[in-house]
């Protein structure tokens, strides 16, 4: 089902399928699963429904953006490294030139004083509180849970430091694995991978050698883009939930340097809601606004090449951690976590960046009821917002 042949019509029929998947998933990463379940489980069967369960385990327990690993992960799966690198372009693709194209648009305006810029941050309140509640409902759903996700959203709002979430992270996994007990794993069919384990070692050197190196390297030789690259691989390397709770890494990597303003940072976050594919091509934004094009290769690269470094040294290894229960444990209380981290991004920043007025809290509760209650696409609620938030600034 799985198998890899050597010719380049697999590579080619991966990056079809992605690029199709690229062009409409909507709806950030809960959504995307939902998609890539539709297509490579149901329609065209590159793997069975339990295989697929674990992979997006795996993805969720890996930092980085789960769904973009999941396709990556789907793509070495059926055509190795190069079916896994075609996966991710095509996923990618659309969504990184969008907003690229975005922000050459408004790299001459003053965006702290646009009504309609200010509009999509307020749809980013919307699209947060969405995800929390979805995510809540999930991973969260009963009381041992939910206060894990609680009290780490109150310390994640205490201690805003993207190492304390690491540590609030491995805290979770820790209490999960000792109080979250779940039952045998059932025997599931086996993944193939053409990755061999001494290519996967050299990933995780790779991946831990940058990780450790590039500070390192940065302090010694200070160098503009020597500091972008190691700022977007780290937060790469360290953000877990995916998605939306990136949200306050980046931002304490590039508006404290002056590379970005708050609200030049929260309009791109706003735009971004508007395209299909992964959050994180966000980094594409922020290096087109820092640096061109030049600025945008730089930071997509350095963003998603963690996510090939942990898939690749992860793969070859997952048939044999995915049918021990305590993994399953684990996860249970990593999952929790990333709920709380995402509430306390709800808040800070994206609460307190938005919200000034009432009317900015009714266009808020007008475009979560859209999104929550009639099931609107996120683009359009991005366009109601844009358009809200213009009028707000014309009338009041």
């Amino acid at each position: 089902m799985t198998q890899r042949t050597n010719s380049n019509s697999p590579i080619l029929e991966i990056l079809g399928a992605s690029a199709k998947l690229g062009l409409t998933s909507f709806g950030g990463p809960i959504a995307h699963l939902s998609y890539f379940r539709d297509e490579y489980v149901n329609r065209r069967k590159w793997l069975d429904e339990k295989s697929y369960a674990d992979l997006v385990a795996l993805c969720q327990f890996l930092p980085g953006p789960a769904s973009s690993q999941v396709g990556i992960s789907i793509g070495m799966m059926r055509g190795g490294l190069l079916g896994g690198i075609a996966s991710w372009i095509g996923f990618t693709l659309p969504s990184a030139l969008a907003l690229m194209i975005f922000a050459y648009a408004l790299k001459n305006y003053d965006v702290g004083n646009a009504g309609w810029l200010h509009g999509l941050m307020i749809v980013a309140v919307a699209v947060v509180a969405q995800a929390v509640w979805g995510m809540a409902r999930s991973l969260a759903p009963d009381r041992t849970r939910g206060t894990i996700a609680i009290l780490t959203s109150v310390v994640t709002l205490l201690w805003p430091s993207a190492y304390g979430q690491l540590i609030l992270i491995a805290a979770a996994g820790l209490f999960g694995r000792f109080f979250l007990a779940t039952s045998e794993v059932p025997e599931t069919p086996r993944i193939g991978i053409s990755i061999s384990r001494r290519a996967a070692m050299f990933a995780w050197i790779l991946f831990f050698g940058l990780l450790i190196g590039l500070p390192l390297l940065r302090a010694v030789f200070p160098s503009y883009w020597l500091a972008v690259f190691d700022s977007f691989f780290r937060v790469g390397s360290l953000v877990f939930g995916g998605g939306h709770v990136v949200l306050p890494m980046l931002q304490a990597e590039v508006v404290p340097p002056g590379w970005l303003t708050d609200s030049q940072f929260l309009a791109g976050y706003g735009a971004a809601q508007a395209v299909p594919g992964p959050l994180f091509t966000f980094s594409v934004y922020l290096g087109t606004v820092m640096h061109g094009w030049i600025g945008a290769m730089i930071a997509l690269i350095a963003m998603f090449l963690p996510s090939f470094l942990l898939v690749t040294g992860a793969l070859p290894f997952w048939d044999a951690v995915r049918r021990r229960p305590n993994f399953q444990s684990v996860l249970k209380g990593i999952n929790a976590a990333v709920v709380g981290i995402l509430l306390a991004a709800l808040f800070n920043p994206v609460w307190m960046k938005a919200i000034h007025t009432p009317y900015d809290f009714c266009l808020a509760i007008a475009a979560f009821g859209l999104l929550m209650l009639w099931k609107l696409p996120p683009w359009l609620i991005v366009l109601f917002s844009a358009a809200g938030g213009y009028l707000i600034s014309v009338f009041s």
